[in-house]
């Protein structure tokens, strides 16, 4: 990994921890969906004038052109708009990362409505705004703000499409532009899908550098390396990949850092990497027991009690859901930790979400429990499990929550560590977790169903399990 993409790991975890980082949102991050991009939004207006979009470089005039043309009518424009962006088209992986994380601040050139849904998707409220008359409300219980550069989708005639329309936008946006401003001098913005070629970034990037030469903050983003075309030769080649080493070189006097990808798949792994960072120092523990086994209820209750307070002391975060037997356990040890520490509250380090026992809508109370478990887990970069049983008809029988809550982990990319020396359902998912292709985690929890250990025993393994994978640093 080359030292740019390190760094961008590094500053942009930093950054994360006090909610500090802000994205910017090109139409290529919106391509990945589907969407076209800007030569193909105007293809035909251009084909109307008799011209060939794949010849323009500036498609803001194109636009402004067409509006000419129609006696400053832009009805056509607004319809293309309104054809190419209503679609409901599916969320890319990097949408879906991004809103995941704790960002709280989206800024975008795009029209559609991906990042809401996305927001949306992962429980969060989003406060959209597209005019300098929403800058003064607030909605409530938002989780974050996305500021639509260009305007929205529903609101076509209100769209910044053509020269006209960004050469009044330093005085019709005035506010909106010290909005941007404020946040380039406060955040570290990862810019995606973005080409820096728009008038009015450049605009706000400049004066950033002068007002604050030398101090800037460092900015990332991505930009796909020039790669040789079929048919060109290669003296054209060499001459797009100087053109381009010389671009990535003029955006350090913004400070900004390009991360130069072969494959726009590269984004996503990078981002995974950067959301399992984030994720994993919170761990979700998902235990349920009616019995204990031979290891008895007492000093069960003391050893889950004893575990959640030293993960707390080493400065992890938990994840409970009250599971039977066992939740009271997690929380009492972890809040005597956390009360101890006093340097802390209870949400830095707890996240609680108890389990409804009854449901008066519509929704089945089990379709409830399967969203509680998937908000829960979405937190969380490890899993670990304990015991899994219930009564069921007066029998002991293993627990289908556990099971649910171990396959959401293995869906969202979540380490899970089954103590199988527990018994019951945990016992069958360590047993699943060895039957896996052999690799590194399986290899270490593999030592987790030995039924001679004592609790103090199975309590060191499990914590230098876990110290081993954040050392790691897997995803």
């Amino acid at each position: 990994m080359d030292l740019v993409r390190e760094s961008f790991i590094r500053d942009i975890g930093k950054e994360l921890l006090e909610e500090n980082v802000a994205v910017f949102a090109g139409a290529g991050m919106s391509a990945g969906s589907g969407f076209v991009n800007w030569a193909e939004l105007l293809r035909p207006i251009a084909e109307e004038l008799g011209l060939d979009v794949d010849k323009e470089s500036d498609l803001v005039s194109l636009a402004q052109y067409h509006c000419n043309a129609n006696g400053n009518n832009r009805s056509q424009l607004n319809q293309r708009l309104i054809e190419e962006f209503s679609q409901d088209a599916k969320l890319t992986e990097n949408h879906e990362i991004l809103c995941r994380l704790p960002i709280k601040t989206f800024w975008t050139t795009n029209y559609d409505k991906l990042l809401e849904k996305a927001l949306s998707s992962s429980g969060k409220v989003a406060d959209v705004k597209f005019t300098k008359d929403q800058l003064s409300t607030t909605k409530p219980r938002r989780d974050a703000v996305i500021y639509k550069m260009h305007g929205d989708v529903e609101h076509p005639h209100d769209a910044v499409l053509t020269k006209d329309d960004y050469e009044r936008y330093h005085v019709k946006m005035e506010q909106y532009l010290s909005a941007l401003k404020g946040d380039l001098i406060s955040k570290i913005f990862i810019f995606i899908g973005f080409s820096f070629t728009d008038p009015n970034l450049d605009y706000i990037l400049s004066r950033v550098r002068i007002a604050y030469d030398g101090s800037q903050r460092r900015h990332y983003c991505f930009i796909k390396k020039i790669s040789l075309e079929s048919g060109e030769e290669e003296v054209d080649f060499k001459y797009r990949e100087r053109k381009q080493e010389l671009f990535v070189n003029d955006l350090n006097r913004f400070n900004v850092k390009a991360i130069l990808i072969d494959d726009y798949s590269e984004i996503t792994e990078l981002l995974r990497v950067v959301e399992f960072n984030y994720k994993k120092k919170t761990i979700f523990i998902s235990g349920a027991a009616h019995e204990y086994g031979a290891y008895g209820e007492k000093d069960t209750l003391e050893f889950v009690h004893r575990l959640s307070g030293k993960l707390i002391a080493e400065g992890y975060k938990i994840v409970s859901g009250f599971g039977l037997g066992i939740g009271s356990a997690v929380i009492s040890g972890a809040l005597e930790q956390i009360y101890m520490r006093g340097n802390n509250t209870i949400n830095d380090q707890l996240i609680l979400r108890p389990f409804p026992q009854s449901s008066n809508s519509r929704v089945p109370l089990k379709e409830v429990w399967s969203h509680y478990r998937k908000d829960m887990i979405s937190h969380a970069g490890i899993s670990i499990f304990l015991f899994g049983n219930k009564v069921n008809d007066g029998d002991i029988v293993n627990s289908n929550g556990m099971q649910e809550e171990y396959d959401i982990s293995k869906s969202k990319g979540v380490l899970v560590i089954p103590v199988g020396a527990t018994g019951y359902m945990a016992e069958e998912l360590w047993s699943k977790e060895i039957e896996n292709p052999p690799s590194k985690f399986s290899k270490l929890i593999s030592d987790l169903n030995d039924k001679t250990d004592t609790l103090n025993q199975l309590e060191h393994k499990i914590l230098e399990i876990i110290k081993v994978k954040i050392n790691q640093g897997e995803v």
